[in-house]
């Protein structure tokens, strides 16, 4: 039967052609020399000197160093120890924290080899589990072929290591292959297997495979899903937007009375939240409360996170109120959150209030609140109180961050002050912090605005120099630039460019292309432009429309501008205030036809 049974186990080994006592480790020469203080027993009595070596084991040890003394005497013991108390030395030894020595371990279990001790399936799974855990699972599965060649059968918890080094070792597919094939062969693995399984799985995104494991799971029937498993499976599922099986997999969790925890609810909510699904998270949240399922810290601060994104800083501050009537101590993610919401809106009395609030408090501000407090500032016109922040981080022991960084620069180009944007642009570099594409693109956009077209095209030589690849972005300020100096050749030239460096124009590109050819007169080919957009997949927006528009009424081609006028109402856009001058000015041209005036005044009912 043993026969049997070890030769239906050999399909899942790898052999290999070294035996596993030949890993290229070795017992430091040093071991044999070192003296324990703890040790002052009398060598003449071996079986008092064997009963303090086994009660050393059980005390365990802080450093390697202090159990190769113990080995040493185990080893000059005659006769020998019984590899039951090598074994005892060495799960010793692998408990020793942080880093415990499985390295020294195999040379140890070298050595005793030499010495003619037999090995037993403890030392042997002892050893699969040194070499898994140093990312050896090919010689963990060669330990196993010699352990059945002794004619010992593997237990589960040989098994179960060698699918952890699989795991760990980012073999997920023959962790799972394995898994399938022993709990055939009537072996099973425990929650903690499984939830180890089930956790490799959805970190690298395959929910199809963990559904799968799911249901083999429960087929196999030995072993059922707990909370643990369903949560794993559920937040991966929510983090990438598969809500539909995430929320049936929630109803079938219940269904078969395992009741959801805070963790369950909280990346339910989360899911929800980030697909803008409001009232359906609200709803979740309820739920959860009624179950007597008080939320942490994560759950609320990611509820006033994606208020305050969505511009909801009112409900995000009664979470807030409400985290503190329940002495709910909110931290500084909490007031970053609420600060950027405040800062977002332009609401800076109200960002600088909750400052105030949060150190008296005692937390202090981060660079991610001061990068906030920047944004708000250089959004609310006052670039000067901007740099001022910027300038006062290094005295509170804050680094500035790229995204610091280039909040203001963005905000001083936008204004116009190119001289105090290159200023700042160097002294971010000279203070080691790296420009990324956002960076660049500031400062060519800042260029091209103020027409200084060579001066942005020797900028973004420099930004590739230095590695960095410009994007649809930078691309698109390029274009503005020419097509505001009256370069349009220069500008349909670089759009021809974005199919050879494999970039989608976006409908901001498509636009002022567009807005070119109008200023230019070419109708016809802005029509080709706006049409060409729509078949490429890429919809235009209120602007496009309101350009178009524009270029046709200059051109005094009423009726197609009257078309698009229609067109743009369909899609639920409205005329700006520039289209709505170009309209009552054509009303009033003398080189407008009476007809063509008589059929604006009909469509707009003036």
């Amino acid at each position: 039967m043993m026969m049997t049974a070890n030769s239906n186990l050999r399909g899942t080994t790898l052999l290999f052609s070294k035996p596993f006592f030949f890993f290229p480790l070795h017992l430091p020469r040093f071991y044999s020399k070192i003296v324990d203080s703890h040790f002052n027993v009398d060598v003449d009595d071996p079986k008092l000197l064997l009963k303090s070596l086994r009660q050393q084991c059980k005390l365990g040890f802080t450093k390697a160093e202090h159990a190769l003394p113990l080995f040493h005497q185990f080893n000059s013991l005659r006769p020998l120890s019984t590899i039951v108390d090598f074994n005892q030395l060495f799960t010793a030894m692998l408990k020793i924290k942080p880093f415990p020595p499985f390295a020294t371990v195999i040379s140890l279990s070298r050595n005793l080899h030499f010495s003619g001790l037999r090995p037993d399936l403890y030392s042997l799974t002892i050893l699969v589990n040194c070499y898994c855990r140093l990312g050896h699972v090919d010689l963990g599965f060669s330990v196993m072929a010699h352990l059945i060649k002794l004619g010992f059968r593997p237990d589960i918890v040989t098994f179960t290591t060698l699918i952890n080094g699989l795991i760990h070792t980012h073999h997920l597919h023959h962790a799972v292959r394995l898994l399938d094939k022993i709990v055939k062969l009537g072996f099973q693995p425990d929650l903690i297997v499984y939830g180890t399984m089930f956790k490799g799985l959805c970190s690298i995104g395959n929910n199809a495979g963990a559904l799968n494991l799911l249901r083999n799971m429960e087929s196999h029937g030995h072993c059922m899903p707990d909370v643990v498993i369903y949560n794993t499976i559920i937040d991966s599922l929510c983090k990438h937007q598969l809500l539909p099986q995430a929320l049936q997999l929630f109803g079938e969790m219940k269904t078969k009375g395992i009741p959801p925890d805070v963790i369950t609810y909280t990346s339910l909510i989360r899911g929800l939240c980030t697909l803008g699904h409001w009232k359906e998270a609200e709803d979740y949240l309820t739920e959860m409360l009624q179950n007597n399922i008080l939320p942490g810290i994560e759950t609320y601060n990611m509820l006033i996170d994606m208020y305050c994104k969505e511009g909801k800083v009112d409900k995000a501050l009664a979470i807030y109120e409400y985290m503190i009537k329940i002495c709910q101590a909110p931290n500084i993610i909490t007031y970053n959150s609420l600060i950027d919401g405040y800062c977002l809106h332009g609401e800076m009395h109200e960002a600088e209030k909750l400052i105030k609030l949060m150190v008296k408090y005692g937390c202090q501000p981060n660079v991610v609140t001061f990068s906030s407090l920047i944004n708000g500032y250089c959004k609310s016109g006052k670039i000067d109180k901007a740099l001022c922040l910027l300038q006062d981080m290094p005295l509170k022991g804050l680094t500035p961050n790229v995204v610091t960084y280039t909040t203001v620069i963005d905000s001083l180009c936008k204004n116009r002050r190119l001289t105090c944007a290159h200023q700042l642009f160097k002294k971010m570099k000279t203070q080691g912090v790296k420009p990324d594409v956002q960076t660049w693109t500031s400062l060519i956009d800042g260029l091209c605005k103020s027409k200084k077209i060579d001066e942005a095209l020797e900028t973004m030589e420099d930004m590739e120099n230095n590695g960095v690849v410009p994007n649809i972005v930078t691309y698109t300020s390029l274009m503005d630039g020419f097509c505001e100096a009256g370069q349009l050749v220069e500008a349909l030239d670089v759009f021809s460019l974005l199919v050879d460096k494999r970039l989608q124009p976006n409908v901001y590109s498509y636009t002022i292309i567009i807005k070119g050819l109008c200023i230019k007169g070419l109708l016809r080919d802005a029509k080709f432009f706006f049409k060409k957009m729509e078949d490429n997949g890429c919809s235009p927006n209120e602007c496009t429309f309101n350009t178009i528009i524009r270029g046709f009424l200059d051109g005094k081609d009423i009726r197609r501008a009257l078309e698009h006028v229609s067109m743009m109402r369909s899609k639920g856009f409205a005329a700006d205030n520039l289209t709505i001058s170009s309209i009552v000015a054509s009303l009033t041209d003398p080189s407008v036809s009476d007809a063509d005036k008589y059929m604006l005044k009909k469509f707009f009912e003036i």
